[in-house]
This record gives C-alpha cells, structure tokens and sequence, in this order.
C-alpha cells in the first residue's frame, strides 16, 4: 500500500473501519500514561515527600528519551517478528512491556525505593518511545492522505489524554488510592490497548525488508529531495513560539501562589481537555479547508495562544482569569501542532515511514525542548514578560513562514518524487 495513493486508489479503497481508528486512538492515548504519571504526578508526589531539586532533575531527564528515538527508529522499521504483523509485533511487544513495568513500579515505594522506581521508569519511557516509533509507522502505512487531518488530531488528542489522566487525574486521586493504586490502574488502563492489538489483523506492506544501511541512510537522503532545507526551517520554526510560552506558565502560577493540585486541575486537566477538543476539531477541518489555510490559520491561532499567556504574568492570577487564559493557550496551540504532524507524515516515504516520520519529530522536539529550557532561562534576565514577547514575536515569524516559504507546495514536490 502507498503511503501517497493516487486520486484513484483513494476513491477506490474502502472506509478505514472504525475498530481500527478506536485501536489508533487508544495506542496514542496510553503510550503516554505511565510516562507523563512519572513526570508530572510522581515530582508532586517526591517533592511533598522531602525529595531534592537533584531527584527531580532526574525524572525531568526521562523526557530526553524521546527525541533519541530516531537512533532506533530504523530498526523498527527493518525487523518484524514472523506473521504476527510488521508493526503489530512492535506494538504487542511494548505495550504488553508498559503494563509489566507498571505492575512492577506499584510494588515499591517512591521514596525509599527510587533508584528501583527510576530504572523502571527509564524502561517505560523507552517502551513508550519505542511504540510511538511503530504506531507512526503503522499510522502512516494505513492512513490515506484524506485521513491523516483526522489521524493526526487523534494523535496529538492521545498525548493530551495521556497528560489528563497520567498527570492530572493521578495526581488528583493519589491521597485516595496511593500509589500501588495509581500504579496499578494506569496498567489497567495501558492494558487495554493490548486487548486491542490481540483482535487486530495488520495488512501486509511489501518492500518493508531493506538493507540496514539503507535504512539508517534515510538520516541524510530524506533531506535530499527537494524544499527539504525549506521544510526543515518549518519543523524547527513553526511550533516553537508555542513552545518558549508554555515554558513560563508554570513559574508564573507557583510564584503566585497556586498550590501543585489546583495547577494539575487547571493545566493538566482543564487545559488537556480543551487542547483535546482542538486537535479532534482540526483533524476532522483539515481535508475539507486544505492544508495551506489550515496551516496559516493555525499559526495565527498560535499567536493568539502565546498572548493568552500574558494575562497570568500581567498580574491577572484569579482563578477564573488563569483558568480562561489556560483553556484558550490549549485551544489555539494544538491546531498547529496537529497540522505539523499532518505534513510530516505526508513527507513519510513508503519504504520507511516510521524512520522517516520520527526522523522530522525528533528534530522538531529537540528544538523545541532546547527552546523551552531557553524560556525558562531567560526569564531570569528579562522576566515573564519578556519571555512572551519573544514567544509573540516567534508566532509572528511562523506565520510569515507559511507565507513566505509555502509548505503545501513543499509536500505537492514530495508526493511527486515519491511517485
């Protein structure tokens, strides 16, 4: 199956049937539970307990993993496991290996126990990472280009979903449940994905089974074809405003005083909520208004979102203030991020679409992430204000990007060589 079908095939080919977009949507949604529980829920969690700024430093570094991703993507790619399906095998195999080390983590204890608890979570974000790799490849091999909008909103839905529940919902529920029984339901939760995977049947994609220095030589010939450096300057540019403002968000509500729980319910909850209704909304506009209008709308959109942000660190901290100016900061940054993962997986080549996909997601994460820390940093010298007039000013350059460089007539060149 191509993952560009032609005008043709796509009219021809039937309806993805709906079991398969439930079994997307869970796979996107709890390969990040245990990891965003051990990121967000468990540094409340330590940190109440009397752990050091050194230990939480420690769980913060799990985020690392999964712009390193691209390092194994390749391998994803090359090896399946008999007829249990190219990606499906994957997939069994680290989803069945979340819910073991979930298990696993609720029979120690968090503080007298944590360099148990961090060797496991470094399993589990490996894990989480290395499902994200197949179910994109997966995802990418089955979605038509009519259908990506609506995958990708899935996508971005599923991680907010992870971040709701992982971190908010946990964290909200431990002093009732404890840990062994947070642990033990995100397992339960994580778990049935795994159901899931059991009934699904993965089609057979032919010319999977390349040499692996072909495979990892995707590195350097993905940025051969044509408007590749014009694409790179979108992947690092365009999400990062969003980004760089996101990063003084929490600093701004602890200094006013906010306790831990009230912001996991506001940002966590509230917030993912909100950001989980745009996404699905931009997936589901997204084929019927283009990709270029649904791009430059976004990055309008994500301008929007950075002010919203200025009313907390203007002075405006009452609940209904922070709660209006979080829920729309969500609203209008995922539109963009779900029209980039759109692109990128268009941009994905048949021979090896997870490689190909996680390859312009890891540098656009560590970007991004660099940036965050660069937000975080310069808050110190310029203040909260002027980290988000340097988050307004990088929305404004994502939206001349779309302008200037046109990323719709990027990809129209990328499914033509592709063809």
């Amino acid at each position: 199956m191509s993952a560009h079908p032609s005008p043709i095939a796509s009219m021809s080919r039937a309806r993805m049937p709906r079991a398969t977009w439930r079994l997307l949507a869970s796979l996107y949604s709890t390969q990040f539970l245990g990891l965003m529980f051990f990121i967000v829920a468990m540094v409340a969690i330590l940190r109440e307990r009397g752990a050091g700024l050194d230990v939480i430093s420690m769980i913060y570094m799990l985020g690392m993993i999964w712009p390193l991703k691209i390092l194994w993507a390749p391998l994803v790619d090359r090896f399946s496991f008999g007829r249990a399906g190219h990606y499906r095998a994957w997939l069994l195999l680290t989803q069945a290996g979340m819910v073991a080390a979930l298990v696993a983590v609720g029979g120690y204890d968090v503080r007298d126990d944590f360099s148990v608890i961090y060797a496991l979570c470094v399993v589990t974000a490996l894990l989480s990472a290395t499902q994200d790799i197949a179910l994109d490849g997966l995802a990418c091999s089955l979605l038509e280009t009519s259908e990506r909008g609506l995958g990708n909103g899935l996508q971005i839905a599923g991680g907010l979903v992870g971040n709701m529940v992982g971190g908010g919902v946990m964290l909200m529920v431990y002093p009732v449940i404890g840990w062994r029984g947070c642990t033990l339901a995100l397992a339960a939760l994580t778990a049935v994905s795994v159901v899931q995977l059991l009934c699904y049947r993965e089609p057979v994609w032919p010319g999977m089974r390349r040499q692996m220095s072909a495979m990892y030589g995707r590195f350097w010939m993905f940025w051969k074809a044509p408007g590749s450096i014009r694409w790179l300057v979108v992947l690092l540019l365009y999400p990062v405003a969003s980004a760089t403002a996101y990063s003084v968000l929490m600093p701004i509500l602890v200094d006013a005083g906010w306790a831990l729980d009230r912001i996991g319910l506001i940002v966590n909850v509230l917030g993912s909520a909100a950001g989980l209704f745009a996404a699905l909304a931009t997936g589901r506009v997204l084929s019927r208004i283009g990709r270029g209008r649904a791009m430059a709308g976004a990055a309008v959109l994500q301008l929007a979102g950075v002010l919203a942000i200025t009313v907390p660190a203007l002075g405006y901290t009452s609940p209904v203030a922070v709660t209006l100016a979080v829920i729309a900061y969500f609203l209008f940054y995922n539109p963009a991020a779900t029209v980039l993962a759109t692109l990128m997986m268009d941009r994905a080549s048949t021979h090896s679409p997870a490689t190909d996909y996680t390859l312009q997601y890891s540098l656009s994460q560590c970007f991004v992430m660099g940036m965050t820390s660069a937000g975080a940093a310069l808050a110190m010298h310029i203040g909260y204000l002027g980290v988000l007039s340097l988050s307004a000013a990088l929305a404004v350059l994502a939206i001349l990007l779309v302008f200037l460089l046109d990323p719709t007539r990027i990809r129209a060149v990328a499914l033509k060589n592709e063809r």
